[in-house]
């Protein structure tokens, strides 16, 4: 189990990465061919789920005696902003999807729910 909470730990780290990234483009910076208009509300959804993210990395590295609680918490989190940030671009009236945004929500999103499913089977083995 102490191997699952280092890799849930780094993938926590990658995930904020990530996380980040979608914070600059949000906010109109333009990262090579990547590039996205400056939405606000994603930009700050985006922000917490990073914050979420390296606070799960931060316990499950450092061996806290949260870092299971934390690993659950900060994941479902992460998972809701992600799912709400993707159907926030389906309900956008007039505007086509965009192949990226839903490429990137998918995959970050399913990568949590893994994440999530890891941490809750732990949980439950624990006891």
């Amino acid at each position: 189990m102490d191997a699952l909470r280092k890799s849930l730990g780094r993938l926590s780290l990658l995930y904020a990465l990530v996380f980040l990234v979608a914070v600059l483009l949000h906010s109109g910076l333009t990262l090579g061919p990547l590039r996205q208009p400056v939405i606000v509300p994603a930009a700050i959804a985006e922000s917490l789920c990073c914050a979420a993210m390296l606070t799960g990395a931060y316990g499950a590295l450092s061996a806290r005696w949260w870092a299971w609680d934390g690993l659950i918490y900060t994941h479902a989190g992460a998972l809701s902003g992600v799912l709400l940030g993707l159907l926030a671009g389906a309900l956008v009236p007039g505007a086509a999807p965009d192949a990226l945004l839903v490429w990137y929500h998918g995959v970050i999103a399913t990568l949590l729910a893994a994440g999530l499913a890891a941490a809750f089977y732990v949980s439950r083995v624990r006891r």
